[in-house]
């Protein structure tokens, strides 16, 4: 069972949320219309995003969409710093002898230093910026030349449509781990909530998101072949400004992280409770594109907990109706302020992944990692979705944890349990086997 600590904050944790999600419900429609969205509350405690690496990660900001309030939150993990691997055949002596030296951790993309220092490294290969004076402060800027491609993963946040951020502090926590230990770089997508925008306004930012990521890998490209620096950063020469493709205001259109150290053809998307929801159906949605969506491949997914419901209920649907933190009436209440109300129902196809009718085949759908806990209502529901994409032949895992509850490896009490620290390390062990550049090296 959840330790007291746990049951004690998940009854204020309920009763805030029950007063918020009620507060919401009697507001008049025209007070909560807003096009333009929120992505976060203001009783939200929000990470301020910082450039420079900060316990092994940088991030930054942007604003992606000029309509909307949609932006995304950027994590770059320190070791895109280290240079890319040599070729086997001009490295293979060097390989050798760095193996007596190096003593750190193993991971998908060989060692990350080829016998040199982690400092030589980044003089010799890259421009690290973290310069500060009394006026300026600018983050890190990459050069072109030896640029490490890292994966990328596009992270969903939870909150039950109605809260949550992907600048909190929780998230921000998270996020960081996660580009730690899978040696990515997390893409966190601040979409709209509800009720000022409801469905499908976050399923629609999600695939936006993608959609950018796409438009950036071709700037990087179209930068590269005439010959442009693809992120010069503010250190490029002044005759190069004027080569760069740039905006009607002046400014370069290609992100400079993304375009010096993003591998768009290794994508990985990752759902929180609700953002599972949104995950899935981007996932569907980049099966359905195909090629249209080049050079951008989704080649793995991960559902945390997700928020899935339906009209026949589980077994744990009715055995733990009342369970922690997200119980079944509190997330009706989430769902009614989701939903249109014309369009209400609990076999609506952003809610239940089983009902008939949804495309495309669920045989062409990527890798799905399902992480569920032993008392989460929704789990029952998570794990025969599982089951179905096993049925058709696609490598569809469920990691079920005991004594959890849902939210048990994101919520801001419990990031630093040791079981929210395992799952982060169970996740990254099944996704580097389809990011890997070496092949399936990991496997359970």
């Amino acid at each position: 069972m959840p330790s007291v600590a746990v049951k004690l904050y998940s009854v204020f944790f309920k009763f805030l949320l029950k007063h918020r999600l009620q507060n919401q419900i009697q507001k008049p429609a025209d007070e909560t219309a807003n096009p333009f969205g929120v992505t976060t509350r203001p009783e939200e405690s929000v990470a301020a995003s910082k450039p420079s690496f900060t316990d092994g990660v940088a991030t930054k900001d942007i604003h992606i969409d000029s309509l909307t309030s949609l932006s995304i939150r950027i994590f770059l993990p320190e070791s895109a710093l280290s240079p890319p691997e040599l070729p086997e055949s001009k490295s293979r002596y060097r390989s050798f002898q760095s193996d007596n030296n190096l003593n750190s951790r193993r991971n998908s993309y060989g060692p990350q230093n080829l016998g040199v220092t982690r400092e030589e490294s980044r003089r010799n290969s890259f421009e690290a910026l973290n310069l500060r004076s009394e006026n300026v402060y600018r983050g890190y800027s990459p050069l072109m030349q030896n640029c490490r491609k890292l994966p990328i993963m596009l992270q969903f946040h939870g909150g039950g449509w109605v809260s949550g951020s992907n600048d909190s502090v929780a998230n921000d926590f998270f996020c960081r781990r996660i580009a730690k230990l899978c040696d990515v770089i997390v893409v966190a997508v601040g979409y709209r909530l509800a009720p000022e925008n409801k469905y499908p306004a976050a399923f629609d930012d999600g695939l936006k998101v993608l959609n950018w990521l796409g438009k950036q890998a071709n700037l990087a490209e179209c930068s590269k072949s005439m010959g442009i620096p693809r992120a010069g950063g503010a250190e490029s020469k002044k005759s190069d400004g004027n080569r760069h493709i740039v905006d009607a205001f002046g400014a370069s259109m290609a992100e400079p992280w993304l375009a010096a150290h993003g591998d768009p053809s290794r994508c990985v998307l990752l759902g929180v409770s609700c953002g599972s929801n949104i995950a899935d159906y981007v996932a569907r949605k980049a099966v359905e594109a195909g090629r249209l969506l080049d050079p951008v491949k989704v080649v793995a997914q991960v559902l945390m907990y997700p928020f899935f419901i339906g009209s026949v209920p589980t077994h744990s649907e009715i055995k733990l109706a009342n369970s922690y933190f997200y119980d079944k009436s509190m997330c009706m209440l989430a769902w009614k302020l989701f939903l249109p109300e014309e369009e209400f129902s609990l076999d609506h196809q952003a809610a239940n992944p089983l009902v008939p009718g949804r495309g495309p085949p669920l045989k062409l759908m990527p890798p799905t990692l399902t992480v569920v806990a032993e008392h989460d209502w929704m789990r029952d529901r998570a794990i025969a979705y599982s089951e179905e994409l096993r049925k058709v032949n696609v490598d569809a895992p469920v990691l079920e944890y005991k004594d959890a509850v849902h939210g048990f490896a994101t919520l801001d009490m419990l990031l630093k349990t040791p079981q929210a620290q395992a799952c982060t390390e169970d996740i990254s062990i099944w996704v580097k086997k389809y990011i890997s550049m070496r092949g399936h090296e990991f496997s359970y």
